[in-house]
């Protein structure tokens, strides 16, 4: 049996600190330490906006995990989604120790950890729904949830101070699609012997009343389905396996073939399928290139780009770009997944260019197509009123989120609760069946690039965003090394910045301003590269903002010979 709030273990305090997740959505991260023993729970991602170009994703800070004295002993996962597994490829490089999950969790991080060339055959070990893993002091329940893809876990951590709780992500689903329920008992006999604290996701706090059952958007497709003439494309995580099971079953009752569109789709659905997570009847799936050769009325097309992401399946379709898929008049397609704040312009430029190719477009605003994976107010009521922790901590989502869930817990705690609405990076320490916030560690964002390969700094970045708003001006210039006389005349090249009457005059005007740049130099100078590249810059960055108001990025190459 794991310590109680009544009978701790003196002297063994349990320090906690999010790395991400906290006053943000994504990026979920938690460390756990007891004695020299540290346990982190998930290692997700952020996905970037416009202001950011050139990043693809966004990483916790781990300044932390260098810091401590002894490397994490292992990792583990609540469940399978990007915001909570995206960056394992990155932590595990900090990690000792294994990554414990579900067999499903596990089967959709192996691909990244391949494609980052991390050996997977001794890093990975399965858990499943009731098992312990104990790693030092520490052991760690896995208790099964429902959220909106298969095989979500809540980790019960029984440590020397206490029982601590984190939900993951989750919803009180009655009628889950898979027949695997929210472990309701398991969270009440928790609560019964004693939680110290509970971490509870707070997504979805500010909507009354339950979040709806996966099944709630079948009557909403069954309409789409019976009154659409053409080709029905549906667009939706690719994640989202609930979603596909009920899109399989629906194209089987109205005969139509059944075509996953774009990567994340087809691999997920693979996984699904190979894991038992997603029942496809022989004979239905056909290729995304058997598409066109089928009439448009027997066919049905899962693809990803709900999200409006400009290199997805679904954004290639709408332009007519897509190699086998297209839509005409008569054609519907379903947004089926909620607009991640931020997207909402790509989305609706998706949405334009289907319109304009006379397809009738529906989202949940329209019909019940989606229907969220986070718990409501009156299910995060349940959870607390469950679990009766001693310290309450909500995790997952902005600082109104938080705010609002730490009321609730006030007001169900009965003043029994302290609830403690912490920020990453602050080390919440238990000790004594008491927590209080006693360090604050490093803790921040790490901007990886397209290629995956490597970080984007802040100097990047900010040459990033020079060059979005304001282009590239190069002058090319020849330099006799020895005599650093200019040979011939200079060029000046411009990439993405706007010419008109004034900025075509002081480009006519760059190479005279030039030749005028290095009269005025010596002739040290003028034969030092970097010097004379920098004096070049600055001068003609300084008159094209003076004449245009424009901040272009200047990159002299000046050519010694």
């Amino acid at each position: 049996m794991s310590a109680s709030l009544t009978d701790p273990v003196p002297g063994l305090a349990v320090d906690v600190v999010a790395l991400g997740g906290l006053r943000e959505f994504g990026m979920n991260m938690l460390a756990v330490r007891c004695g020299e023993t540290v346990i982190l729970v998930d290692a997700g991602v952020m996905f970037p906006g416009p202001e950011l170009p050139g990043v693809d994703l966004i990483i916790p800070d781990l300044t932390f995990l260098e810091t401590l004295p002894a490397r994490p002993a292992a990792l583990f996962l609540t469940h399978g989604h990007e915001d909570h597994v995206g960056a394992v490829p990155y932590v595990l490089r900090h990690v000792d120790g294994p990554v414990y999950a579900t067999p499903f969790t596990l089967a959709l991080v192996e691909p990244k950890l391949e494609e980052h060339g991390i050996p997977t055959h001794d890093r990975l070990r399965v858990a499943r729904a009731g098992e312990r893993v104990t790693v030092g002091p520490l052991s760690v329940e896995f208790i099964p949830v429902t959220h909106s893809m298969p095989a979500c876990m809540a980790l019960a951590i029984h440590t020397p101070a206490g029982t601590i709780v984190h939900t993951g992500d989750f919803k009180i689903d009655q009628t889950p699609l898979d027949g695997r329920p929210f472990d309701l008992h398991r969270f009440a006999e928790l609560g019964r012997e004693g939680v110290l604290a509970l971490f509870s996701d707070s997504t979805n706090v500010d909507r009354p009343g339950f979040t709806g059952s996966e099944l709630e958007v079948i009557p909403g497709f069954e309409e789409i389905f019976a009154s659409t003439t053409g080709r029905i494309v549906v667009a939706t995580f690719a994640s989202s396996i609930y979603r596909m099971q009920i899109l399989v079953d629906l194209a089987a009752r109205f005969g139509r073939k059944l075509a996953f569109v774009g990567r994340g789709v087809i691999q997920n659905s693979e996984i699904a399928r190979r894991l038992g997570h997603l029942s496809v009847p022989d004979g239905l799936v056909v290729r995304d290139a058997e598409v066109s050769a089928l009439p448009p009325e027997r066919v049905v097309c899962l693809c990803t780009g709900s999200q409006g992401e400009p290199l997805a399946a679904l954004s290639r379709i709408a332009i007519d770009d897509h190699r086998h898929v297209s839509v005409a008049a008569g054609d519907t397609v379903v947004f089926s997944a909620r607009a991640i704040p931020g997207n909402e312009k790509a989305i609706g430029r998706v949405m334009n260019h289907l319109a304009r190719r006379h397809a009738d477009v529906v989202h949940e605003g329209i019909r019940h197509v989606h229907v969220s994976g986070h718990g409501s107010a009156e299910e995060l009521k349940l959870v607390l009123s469950l679990v009766k922790p001693r310290v309450f901590v909500p995790i997952h989502g902005e600082f109104r989120q938080l705010a609002a869930h730490a009321r609730i817990a006030a007001r169900i705690g009965g003043g029994a609760t302290d609830v403690l609405a912490a920020d990453n990076g602050e080390v919440i320490r238990f000790e004594g069946g008491e927590a209080r916030v006693v360090d604050r560690v490093t803790t921040g964002r790490i901007l990886i690039d397209g290629t995956r390969t490597g970080e984007v700094d802040d100097e990047v970045l900010r040459d990033r965003r020079h060059l979005s708003s304001g282009g590239l001006v190069v002058p090319v210039l020849a330099i006799n090394s020895q005599s650093g006389a200019l040979e011939g005349a200079p060029e000046v090249i411009t990439r993405g910045f706007v010419v008109d009457d004034r900025t075509a005059r002081i480009l006519a005007r760059a190479p005279a301003m030039i030749n005028a740049i290095l009269a005025q130099a010596g002739p040290e100078e003028r034969t030092d590269a970097g010097l004379i590249t920098e004096r070049i810059r600055t001068e003609l960055r300084r008159a094209l903002r003076k004449a245009s108001g424009r901040r272009p990025l200047v990159l002299p190459v000046v050519m010694e010979i």
